[in-house]
């Protein structure tokens, strides 16, 4: 009954939070366009009708044509799934690599692995995340799946320093000292007590990652580094547009809107998660 309680006030609590609910709008409504693409687009997007090229918006096409005669608002659905699909495993690879190493080296702080680990972390932040995901796809070759490497490396620095932080904090806790009296080892009590404690700041943390990933793939599609064609991706529709802006400007306009629609809705749903698992605030609105 007390758990069914907090829930609904969680809930209350998150429907009277304006960012979290502008935030949790814009998203599901990109999430539901990626959805949707894979059983229906208007036209395909990687058919050519060069007689119909450059037309502005139009009942026929709702977001216009671009420089091949493709349906923009049909690559703007199937940008969608290629931009969430990438960054969505790309902060999967960062989560399920970074928190376990940040975990472990917080359990064995101040020892030569938590140095190793660290130390490691620090290299990778000295290079800027998207020069480092260019020199990772120009390395290995352009294409979604290096995309993916390159963005999920710089994540897992991220969440193991935040898994490492927020896991110290804890670990002079006196439930903490319990569990050890109790002789549960390190490994047990990162995976049983730390690691739900600090799923907050992950969840959090990671909202915020995914709205940086999907503006590294589009970064990463623009230079051609991206998912290569016939794949649309919102990137390299910006790519396109730059030497066409003045002639059809909706060329660009769109696949930039939905960039930023996309990055802002996820973090203010981010800003907003984050309100909403702070208790101090939830007893206050609630």
């Amino acid at each position: 009954m007390r758990g069914d309680h907090s829930e609904h006030s969680f809930v209350r609590t998150a429907i009277g939070h304006p960012a979290f609910v502008t935030g949790f709008v814009l998203s599901a409504l990109f999430v539901a366009l990626a959805l949707i693409s894979f059983v229906w687009t208007p036209f395909d997007p990687t058919r050519l009708a060069i007689s119909n090229k450059l037309q502005s918006p139009s009942p026929q096409h709702w977001l216009g044509t671009d420089h091949f005669g493709r349906d923009m608002l049909s690559m703007i659905m199937v940008g969608a799934r290629v931009s969430i699909a990438v960054a969505f495993v790309a902060v999967g690879i960062g989560m399920i690599i970074g928190v376990p190493l940040g975990l472990y080296a917080a359990a064995r702080r101040g020892s030569l692995i938590d140095e190793i680990i660290m130390r490691g972390n620090d290299l990778v932040f000295a290079f800027p995340s998207l020069l480092l995901a260019i020199m990772i796809t120009a390395v290995f070759g352009p294409g979604a799946v290096n995309a993916i490497i390159a963005i999920g490396i710089f994540n897992i620095p991220v969440f193991a320093r935040l898994a490492r932080g927020a896991a110290l904090s804890l670990w002079t806790r006196d439930f903490i000292l319990a569990a050890r009296v109790a002789g549960k080892g390190r490994t047990r009590i990162s995976a049983e007590h730390i690691l739900p404690n600090i799923a907050n700041l992950l969840i959090v943390q990671g909202t915020i990652q995914f709205s940086l990933a999907i503006l590294a793939e589009a970064a990463l599609a623009y230079v051609g580094l991206g998912a290569q064609p016939p794949l649309p991706s919102w990137g390299r529709m910006l790519a396109d547009a730059q030497t066409l802006i003045s002639l059809a400007p909706h060329m660009a306009l769109i696949p930039g809107f939905a960039i930023i629609i996309t990055v802002l809705g996820l973090n203010l749903m981010g800003d907003g998660l984050r309100d909403l698992f702070d208790p101090k605030l939830r007893r206050g609105r609630g």
